[in-house]
């Protein structure tokens, strides 16, 4: 055996010359995946600057270096790429959509707290927007909550000051004005944290709704993230 079975770690063989640098290569790589971090797993182009260290989960259809290494690990090491085959329960921190991830033998699967052999499980997400707020009474926003998600509350926070006539405003849906809270400021900094008293289920897709409270909104903008879990299906 050359390698180690799990992380591919090379080994040194008897009487070896230059030692040093199969023990730099297995601890370059292990430098790289041990507490996994991702930059991006739908990169397909590598980038042109490799940095030591660096990780990425390469997407089915990647080119260049990587082209070939579909579902593997880049590990830049040495100005060029090292890679890694991740096994089923490897867990990584993807930075370019900030969720953790875990790998189901195929694929990587954001948010997942529980994976059943035949990969159902239970996800835990957060949609993060900022919303840049229309003049009116209501500002709705972009669909925020996916279809068939259980929404647990909503934060916001505003990063541009709020103009208008308003006193104040509140932060809900279509239907069910101020759901995650009422009465919020609107000052740079204001802040809202909406927990649900119970879990609501979306079985459509939906927007989030700001509504003026004492006149009308004018402008700003307001940094909003929607805090929510999803079960997904067991395969085939």
């Amino acid at each position: 055996m050359s390698d180690t079975n799990r992380l591919g770690l090379p080994l040194l063989q008897p009487a070896q010359a230059q030692k040093h640098v199969t023990v730099n290569e297995a601890l370059a790589r292990l430098d790289g995946l041990v507490e996994l971090t991702l930059v991006s797993r739908s990169l397909a182009t590598p980038p042109v600057v490799v940095t030591d260290g660096t990780c990425y989960g390469v997407p089915f259809g990647a080119v260049n270096e990587w082209a070939g290494q579909d579902g593997k690990v880049a590990i830049g090491t040495n100005g060029g790429w090292d890679f890694a085959s991740p096994g089923r329960g490897w867990r990584a921190m993807i930075l370019d959509e900030g969720t953790q991830a875990i790998f189901d033998g195929t694929l990587w699967r954001e948010g997942m707290a529980t994976l059943s052999p035949n990969n159902a499980g239970l996800s835990f997400h957060v949609a993060e927007i900022d919303h840049v707020i229309a003049a009116g009474p209501v500002s709705t926003t972009a669909v925020v909550i996916p279809s068939n998600a259980v929404v647990v509350g909503a934060t916001a926070r505003v990063v541009t000051a709020i103009t208008g006539t308003l006193t104040s405003w509140a932060l809900g849906n279509p239907g069910a004005v101020g759901r995650y809270g009422s009465g919020i400021g609107t000052a740079a900094g204001a802040w809202a944290r909406g927990v649900l008293g119970q879990p609501t289920a979306f079985y459509a897709s939906e927007v989030m709704q700001l509504d003026a409270a004492g006149g009308d909104f004018a402008g700003g903008t307001v940094r909003i993230a929607v805090h929510y879990m999803e079960i997904a299906l067991p395969d085939q």
